[in-house]
């Protein structure tokens, strides 16, 4: 793996983990709960009457909500971390020569 590659898969990972948590609050899963009117709500109430009137546990929408509530998990740090690293690779290969 050349420098390029390298510094393109650790700048990746590092601007996923420290987005991350920026994306979750503009999407509107906030510390204070699902913010109205945001693309959260929308997932939420698709989510909703998809279930009958509640969310599931687990789903893609409480999961998210869990982290903009309480912040990424270690395994869920690791999850974004590697998710960067791999667009920071693919990035790297369109790099002119």
């Amino acid at each position: 793996m050349g420098l390029w590659t390298a510094a393109a898969v650790v700048g990746g990972a590092a601007v996923a983990v420290v987005s991350a948590p920026f994306a979750l609050g503009a999407a509107g899963f906030t510390s204070a709960g699902i913010a109205g009117g945001s693309a959260a709500a929308k997932m939420m109430s698709a989510a909703a009457v998809a279930n009958g009137g509640g969310v599931a546990a687990g789903s893609l929408v409480a999961v998210l909500q869990s982290a903009g509530a309480a912040g990424l998990s270690g395994a869920a740090t690791a999850a974004v971390a590697g998710t960067g690293g791999a667009v920071g690779w693919l990035a790297s290969l369109f790099r002119r020569k």
